[in-house]
């Protein structure tokens, strides 16, 4: 199935975590396949990471390494930019030349998203 988020969107979280629903973020990564987004400033986690010794002979630093996890694609919802609230996202085609052209529309207000 299309993905419809993409990279550079601005999405606010519909569900989740108390401490997540209602942000908005930007799409910093799209994963199609396990149907996944990574939101700029939302879902952090903590992972703490021990000192490896890489292959160019530099060490990673040990410690509290805090970083961005992904969600469900699904607990998401596109921000249209000119009304600005979340909004479901329609597919328009359109002919252009010789060729039939895909444009994101919000539902809300039939503003062209792209």
């Amino acid at each position: 199935m299309k993905v419809k988020i993409r990279k550079g969107d601005t999405v606010e979280i519909i569900s989740g975590g108390f401490e997540d629903k209602g942000k908005r973020g930007e799409v910093i990564r799209v994963d199609p396949d396990e149907r996944r987004v990574v939101v700029q400033g939302v879902n952090i986690r903590t992972k703490h990471q021990k000192q490896v010794q890489t292959r160019q002979g530099r060490n990673l630093q040990p410690g509290r390494i805090k970083f961005e996890a992904p969600i469900d694609i699904s607990n998401v919802m596109l921000v249209c930019p000119k009304c600005d609230k979340p909004t479901r996202v329609g597919v328009q085609r359109t002919l252009e030349g010789e060729k039939y052209v895909s444009h994101r529309v919000c539902k809300r207000c039939q503003a062209l998203i792209d």
